[in-house]
């Protein structure tokens, strides 16, 4: 309570002396405050013990009496001591609405008693009170006021705490460490089961979404990390849920490529997950917009997986070819590609590279010369396909070589 002071000085001596009358009967105003709140709900006693709440209590509504008849200059102790108290019951985890039900509660017992200790004197005591209506009041409000903007204040600090520590024990799950208690952790913090069925999706491209704003696609939850060159997200699979699922919720959410881990049972297997997914993702050509799976791209990950043999690879198998010039070489390879896109079809590719199919053998004939190997045998046409992606993933298919690239 306080606020403004009373019009004269007659009122205000009054109303200073109906406020020191009121202090002796604090106690008793206190047990029936605590009382009300508790028949409000049971909420109070179970944020606060009685004895807290009781000391609290008789001294913010003896600070709030004796504001209201102190001098006008005098600082806005109940200002400073509401903004206190939003920012403990912020902190204890009362809800916003009880806070400020307290504080009117509080507001009426006080202005009750007041009414009530100058209606059984004088007339002229009780109309000073009356002309006081508005100030107390309005101190009421300010109050409550004040103690919702210290809560405010408080709990968007502390939700942001809370935002950094599930953060870093995210990181620290994906970054595979294994202290002990981690994975529980984050369980609790993210309302995640420590056991369950989760992948991992890293995409090179930046999305809309951040940390604390999971992805609600198909039935799924994703929680995304940024990272200094991609996006990192943990997806929580439910009895039913695929990788399928995962890979079509995705789709046309993000600009640029994207790769999916296999599933793994638990939390604790986030590490092992994301340098999967990173390895998927690294099967995909520069110029790609797909998210691909890990499982799908098994050969190819293979390849990229050791560039150093990846490139002995190339070196072995196009080693010829790579001595034509640039445009001859991405015609024969291009076709390579199509062809092993349109799994052997020779009529197929021809349609999707808008030549006649002989020329499509032709072609083909050429580059079994070229690699002195044979695609109608197994092996030599294991060779070419890994040699083709390793040349595609090294980034030398950008002279137009392999553009179809579409082969998963």
């Amino acid at each position: 309570m306080g606020g403004r002071r009373p019009r004269t000085g007659h009122d205000w001596k009054l109303l200073a002396e109906s406020c020191t009358a009121l202090l002796e009967r604090l106690p008793e105003l206190v047990d029936e405050h605590l009382r009300q709140l508790t028949d409000h709900s049971p909420v109070y006693e179970q944020v606060l013990p009685y004895d807290q709440q009781w000391r609290e209590a008789e001294e913010a509504m003896r600070i709030g009496i004796e504001t209201i008849s102190a001098p006008r200059a005098s600082p806005r102790r109940d200002l400073e001591y509401a903004e206190d108290a939003g920012r403990r019951r912020a902190q204890q985890g009362l809800p916003l609405d009880l806070l400020v039900h307290a504080y009117r509660n509080a507001g009426y017992l006080v202005w009750d008693a007041l009414v009530e200790g100058a209606a059984g004197r004088e007339p002229e005591r009780l109309a000073a009170l009356m002309r006081s209506t508005t100030m107390v009041w309005s101190a009421v409000d300010a109050q409550a006021e004040a103690a919702s903007e210290a809560y405010r204040a408080t709990e968007a600090e502390l939700r942001r705490r809370t935002d950094e520590q599930l953060q870093a024990l995210l990181d620290a799950l994906l970054e595979g460490q294994a202290t002990p208690g981690l994975a529980a952790r984050a369980a609790a913090g993210l309302d995640l089961p420590e056991h369950g069925s989760y992948a991992v999706v890293v995409l090179r491209a930046e999305r809309r979404d951040g940390f604390g704003r999971p992805l609600q696609g198909a039935g799924f939850r994703f929680i995304w990390r940024m990272r200094a060159d991609c996006e990192v997200g943990v997806v929580a699979l439910t009895p039913g849920q695929g990788l399928d699922g995962v890979a079509k919720a995705l789709d046309g959410r993000c600009s640029g490529p994207g790769g999916i881990s296999p599933v793994v049972p638990g939390l604790a297997e986030l590490g092992r997950a994301r340098r999967l997914a990173e390895l998927a993702l690294r099967t995909c050509p520069p110029d790609a917009t797909a998210v691909v799976r890990l499982d799908q791209r098994m050969p190819t990950a293979l390849v990229v997986s050791q560039p150093e043999l990846a490139d002995r690879l190339v070196s072995d198998v196009f080693g010829t070819l790579l001595e034509l010039e640039p445009a001859d070489r991405a015609v024969l390879l291009e076709t390579l590609d199509v062809w092993l896109t349109c799994e052997g079809s020779a009529g197929r590719a021809a349609g999707r590279l808008y030549c006649h199919r002989n020329t499509v053998f032709n072609r083909l004939r050429r580059l079994e010369q070229l690699t002195s190997r044979s695609l109608a045998r197994p092996r030599d046409l294991i060779e070419m396909t890994l040699a083709l992606d390793a040349y595609r993933l090294s980034g030398h298919g950008g002279d137009g070589a392999a553009r179809a690239g579409g082969r998963r």
